[in-house]
């Protein structure tokens, strides 16, 4: 069984994604990996190619700015990396540059892939996910957070990446046809230093919206608004081993009352249809054989 791991970036030093643990948390399990390295104004390709030379391979690439439209420019710099894979890879493992597995989880996602790799039915692997809010100490608690995506897909180059880079579709806008595994993928993407984010979110409107729109509706200021989420709760368990240094080096104070539930009505209902019922109304991209 041969796996090769694939990602995108842009700019990973400037808006601090923590794209060098994302890559060395999947490491293990991958035979190679490409990597989508896009015009950067940093450093982010010399960091790239330090990770491991011998297993990663940069496909350097330009952004088109004009596919602002749903953030496509995203899924059209994901399907750059997965055509770079080699015919003979089995499965490709896709993980965006603020996404991190677990090393506790390996074993569950190797031996997920050994067992269906021969069946051409499933198409592949879907993921649990935990999106830390704030600080590395919250997670999302809202129904609003998707729960589960796609992140190993067959080595299928009819498979593509779906809107914005969020999942995959194949053929005519097919859903795949994917088996759970038990294992989750540790979502960074809101845990940053408040000026950090706040950069990072006036940058990325510019993905999905033209300049008029962005002025209009991105508020300008120093330093990001973490107080306007509707519920969160504590995390109590052990981030992936790659991310403590950075944890160490970075994790701030966020001072955040769980007591303070500011779910709407339509969030209370889906939380406890969840909870007490094991229903899951959020949309799926996915089907599950």
């Amino acid at each position: 069984m041969k796996v090769t791991g694939f990602t995108f970036i842009k700019n990973a030093i400037l808006y601090d994604y923590p794209v060098s643990e994302a890559i060395r948390s999947i490491l293990p399990l991958c035979d190679d990996f490409v990597v989508a390295v896009g015009n950067s104004s940093d450093e982010t390709r010399a960091l790239i190619q330090a990770i491991d030379p011998s297993k990663i391979k940069i496909i350097d690439t330009v952004w088109d700015d004009s596919l602002r439209e749903g953030g496509k420019v995203l899924a059209v710099e994901t399907d750059k990396a997965f055509h770079a894979i080699d015919a003979n890879s089995d499965w490709a493992f896709y993980i965006q540059g603020d996404e991190v597995i677990h090393e506790k989880y390996l074993g569950n996602i190797k031996s997920a892939m050994e067992k269906w790799k021969d069946d051409l039915n499933v198409d592949g692997l879907l993921f649990n996910y935990l999106h830390f809010y704030g600080s590395y100490d919250y997670v999302g608690g809202s129904p609003r957070w998707y729960s589960k995506e796609i992140r190993v897909i067959r080595n299928n180059k009819s498979i593509y990446s779906y809107r914005d880079a969020q999942g995959f579709r194949k053929g005519e806008n097919e859903k795949l046809r994917v088996k759970p595994v038990e294992a989750w993928v540790y979502h960074y993407g809101w845990v940053k230093m408040p000026a950090a984010m706040q950069k990072k979110q006036e940058s990325f409107a510019k993905l999905w919206h033209d300049e008029a729109w962005s002025e209009k509706n991105i508020i300008k200021a120093d330093e990001f608004d973490y107080s306007n989420v509707d519920y969160l709760v504590p995390f109590k368990e052990t981030h992936p081993e790659v991310m403590q240094k950075r944890i160490r080096d970075k994790n701030w104070k966020f001072d955040y009352d769980i007591s303070k539930n500011k779910l709407s009505l339509k969030y209370r209902a889906k939380l406890f249809l969840q909870k007490n019922f094991g229903m899951n109304l959020e949309y799926k991209n996915y089907i599950i054989v």
